[in-house]
């Protein structure tokens, strides 16, 4: 039978993969275009991932934890600091004088925010809700992604029963327009062409 990745596997999984992307970009020099690309990528993923968090897991939260209620409200807050920073850095270039800025101030609210949810938020899950309940939150947050914004959306309401009903929508004029423009293509690493 095939493992399932239960939503604590599936959003550390996430996790890992936004740590990738911010080295990557971080690592190109300053004023390149490719920190750019790669902050672009960033993006989709943290909104893609902020998205089904807010519709799955923090309602989970509430339901299933003592003090479910201040857990979720706090990675909401976080969320949308790092939804307000993203919006922020969305028109810059790289060359812009503030976006090294910007994106260290990024790097550190979300990594703030990763650790808090390893370290408190998922043991306590693992710890408190049945495994046939995590699983089926890794599905539901699977699902959502697929359809989530892939640009921030400070305004957007952030609790359920709003924020399912308008992700979808949002979601898909964000990945028409990325279509159209592009915006989302990883840069090919040196050497693979």
């Amino acid at each position: 039978m095939e493992h399932v990745a239960d939503v604590i596997e599936e959003l550390t999984g996430d996790h890992r993969e936004v740590d990738e992307l911010f080295q990557r970009c971080e690592s190109r020099p300053p004023g390149c275009i490719e920190r750019k690309l790669f902050l672009d990528a960033l993006t989709i993923e943290l909104i893609r991932h902020s998205v089904a968090e807010e519709m799955h897991l923090y309602p989970a939260v509430r339901e299933h934890l003592e003090n479910g209620d201040l857990l979720a409200d706090n990675e909401i807050a976080d969320h949308q600091r790092v939804e307000r920073l993203l919006k922020e850095l969305e028109g810059r270039d790289a060359e812009d004088a503030d976006f090294d800025r910007l994106v260290r101030e990024l790097r550190t609210e979300v990594t703030a925010h990763i650790r808090d949810e390893e370290d408190n938020l998922f043991p306590q899950l693992r710890n408190g809700v049945h495994s046939f309940v995590l699983e089926s939150l890794g599905r539901k947050v699977r699902e959502a992604k697929e359809k989530a914004p892939t640009r921030p959306h400070p305004q957007a309401p952030s609790t359920p029963p709003a924020n399912k009903l308008l992700a979808p929508g949002l979601g898909l004029v964000d990945r028409v327009r990325d279509y159209v423009t592009g915006r989302g293509r990883r840069p090919e690493p040196p050497g693979t062409r």
